[in-house]
């Protein structure tokens, strides 16, 4: 249905916008904290709980979990809230604290190539000649925004990039629960399932407590980055209901501008050095706007999402 895959390409613009804003918000939150896996522990709390309270309160008639009918659709879930709501966080974050910021950005970016390369066979979806060239535009000017290939992968990267492929993996699972259950019961099931593995990760570590222990300062960014988190998952999964894996990942790349454009203004940063590659970036993410937004010819049929 046009209709229902266009939704959900505004939808993902949407997940870039708040995606943009959210990068920028937890460079500084992160700072607040001695410890990256409790803070992403705290807001990923957060987001569940925020998730929860608007399905419990019932805002709308799409808001609402639509349980698993199937026990390949309860392993699905599961695994969801296992390799995207958990394990990656502390990769990412582990890595993260090893590497440097253009690299992990880069290797993060790269989630499109991999998402691609598995909904091709999995998800039996279709790319067109566009496609490619848009993702190899993304490819190069997330590249380039790091100044080059990383010359030293190492541990870090290697954990960084673990991380994006188990994010991968959760984009082909959570598109194909999306045939069968709401949008609300996986960014649920991720959200929650995924705080509870961060959570019981702390306790091993014997740093739980730190979770009761935080200060105002640190309470206030988590409210506010689990509040911009929640948003993301839930525009996040409404829009791969709706349309194509391969389009929404790729839309979701033009998040770097927009955290670009707010950190221009915010910090004063220049944006002038990186304005060919943001171009670049920008130029991708039209040209799968525009492929998604055309339909893709002899695509497998749009099923419409199961209760948003």
């Amino acid at each position: 249905m046009n209709t229902t895959r266009r939704t959900g390409i505004l939808l993902a613009l949407a997940t870039a916008a708040v995606s943009g804003v959210s990068v920028l918000v937890n460079s500084y939150g992160v700072k607040a904290f001695d410890d990256a896996t409790v803070y992403t522990t705290a807001k990923n709390l957060v987001a569940a709980a925020v998730l929860l309270g608007v399905v419990g309160l019932g805002a709308g008639r799409r808001a609402r979990l639509t349980p698993p009918r199937s026990g390949r659709q309860w392993l699905a879930l599961a695994l969801v809230g296992v390799v995207g709501g958990s394990v990656p966080f502390v990769l990412f974050f582990e890595g993260l604290s090893r590497a440097s910021s253009p690299q992990a950005a880069f290797i993060h970016k790269t989630l499109v190539l991999w998402v691609a390369l598995l909904a091709l066979p999995l998800l039996k979806e279709r790319l067109q000649w566009g496609h490619w060239v848009a993702i190899g535009l993304l490819v190069v000017g997330q590249v380039g925004l790091a100044g080059g290939l990383p010359a030293d992968f190492g541990t870090a990267g290697v954990m960084i990039l673990a991380a994006t492929l188990l994010w991968s993996v959760e984009v082909v699972l959570a598109k194909w629960l999306l045939a069968g259950v709401s949008s609300w019961t996986v960014g649920v099931a991720r959200m929650g399932l995924g705080s509870a593995v961060l959570v019981a990760w702390l306790a091993v570590r014997g740093e739980a407590g730190a979770l009761g222990a935080l200060s105002r300062v640190q309470l206030g960014w988590v409210l506010v980055t689990g509040a911009l988190l929640a948003c993301y998952v839930a525009t996040w999964f409404a829009a791969l209901a709706r349309a194509q894996a391969v389009d929404v990942t790729a839309v979701l790349v033009l998040a770097a501008p927009v955290t670009a454009a707010l950190s221009a203004t915010v910090n004063g940063t220049a944006l002038a050095p990186q304005a060919s590659w943001l171009g670049l970036l920008l130029l991708g993410g039209l040209v799968v706007v525009w492929l998604g937004w055309r339909g893709t010819p002899r695509a497998a049929a749009d099923a419409g999402p199961a209760g948003g």
